[in-house]
């Protein structure tokens, strides 16, 4: 009887096994699989993103619609939660401890009411934060499209990647169309990953008659 119950349970986890690799296949068919095929005569041309990365004047280089969003709440609300903190100045070496203290009370008294805590506070400054400087930038990740293009005419876009870190929607070119033009949508939500990323992008209404 014993060593029944061990073959059964030999075979229990081959099948199990077995089910768990034929399940990882599957998923591994569905994110690798093939883009669907597209009409006679159309083909995808990978497009460019330029920009996508302006901030207000009023914001001095902070990403704040990055760091509302990743924190819940309006630009409104953080930039006026911001306006009562004192940054240490250029060349100061950042603030002392006594003004960190106090520039985060600051913050979690305006804040904290929207349920905000001192943790994801934390979290959200310091993956937004970089280092001050021409041609230095918050963490990004570039969005990848393709064109569908006919006749030398664009006739529609995909997403490949929607990418992230987007504060305001980047300028599409299209390689050998000119004039190509496109209106892009960006979301914008508490995942680090897809917060200010490229949700949507099509040809504009009035080209698109």
């Amino acid at each position: 009887m014993p060593r029944l119950i061990m073959n059964t349970t030999k075979t229990t986890r081959r099948f199990i096994s077995s089910l768990t690799a034929g399940v990882m296949m599957t998923l591994a068919f569905s994110v690798h699989a093939e883009p669907k095929a597209l009409p006679a005569g159309t083909q995808r041309v990978p497009v460019v993103f330029s920009g996508g990365h302006e901030t207000e004047g009023v914001d001095h280089g902070r990403p704040v619609k990055l760091i509302a969003a990743a924190l819940g709440v309006k630009d409104e609300v953080f930039r006026d939660a911001f306006s009562n903190v004192h940054p240490a100045g250029p060349g100061s070496g950042g603030p002392t401890g006594e003004e960190a203290r106090r520039n985060k009370k600051v913050l979690m008294d305006a804040l904290g009411k929207h349920g905000i805590t001192n943790e994801r506070l934390d979290e959200v400054s310091n993956f937004y934060r970089y280092p001050p400087g021409r041609g230095n930038l918050w963490k990004t990740k570039p969005a990848e499209a393709n064109a569908l293009v006919k006749d030398g005419k664009v006739v529609g876009y995909e997403i490949v990647s929607g990418g992230a870190g987007y504060t305001t929607p980047p300028v599409v070119s299209v390689p050998g169309v000119s004039g190509a033009s496109a209106q892009v949508t960006l979301s914008f939500g508490k995942d680090f990953d897809t917060n200010g990323s490229v949700s949507a992008i099509a040809i504009p209404k009035a080209e698109a008659k």
